[in-house]
């Protein structure tokens, strides 16, 4: 399964909940043109979470979808126990795990690649159900459910890396500052939003 198509069944099955995502995700959403009801966790990498458990536990009548990336949760790994002992029945926890670190640009290699059971790791922290998917169509099938369950709910994405764009032969151009000051922008956009609802 390709990220993009992950994503894509998120956004039409989501119906009026908050999207919170990182990295990879955060580039399929913009793709996807998802705009509204977002909040990319950049600079903040590692924290989609703790974002996503802060908007569930301010309005618990929202529902809030955290897409977080395989790298990003290994930096801030705690944070599953801080989502699960939170107990917000109204998020849902998807990582997508490509074991690819900026999967898309230099792909650098995530330490324990497709090996880490992410879905053994949200059990073991308390998350009230966890599954693993690696085709579109079955996820599709199953975000119904998934939307409807009492969370958190964690759910594992497993999908391909995206092929790299830079390399020794092509290099990274410096990311533009209007990439890491998007965070704040969402941000206003979603407090305006949630005041109006």
């Amino acid at each position: 399964m390709r990220i993009v198509e992950a994503c894509k069944a998120i956004a039409q099955a989501r119906g009026g909940r908050v999207i919170v995502a990182t990295m990879g995700a955060m580039f399929a959403f913009d793709m996807l043109g998802v705009t509204e009801r977002r909040l990319s966790s950049v600079p903040l990498m590692g924290g989609a979470a703790s974002l996503g458990l802060g908007l569930a536990l301010a309005r618990p009548d929202h529902g809030v979808i955290v897409v977080d990336g395989d790298a990003s949760l290994l930096m801030q790994l705690g944070g599953l126990i801080t989502v699960a002992d939170a107990g917000a029945t109204n998020l849902l926890h998807f990582v997508v795990q490509n074991g690819a670190q900026f999967a898309g640009a230099s792909n650098l290699p995530v330490p324990g690649g497709h090996d880490v059971d992410f879905r053994a790791m949200a059990l073991a922290a308390g998350y009230a159900s966890a599954q693993v998917f690696d085709d579109a169509a079955a996820l599709g099938d199953a975000l119904p459910a998934l939307l409807d369950a009492s969370g958190p709910v964690f759910v594992v994405l497993k999908t391909e890396p995206e092929a790299p764009q830079f390399g020794p032969a092509k290099p990274q151009p410096e990311m533009p500052d209007r990439q890491f000051q998007r965070m704040g922008a969402e941000a206003e956009q979603l407090g305006v939003w949630y005041a109006a609802y």
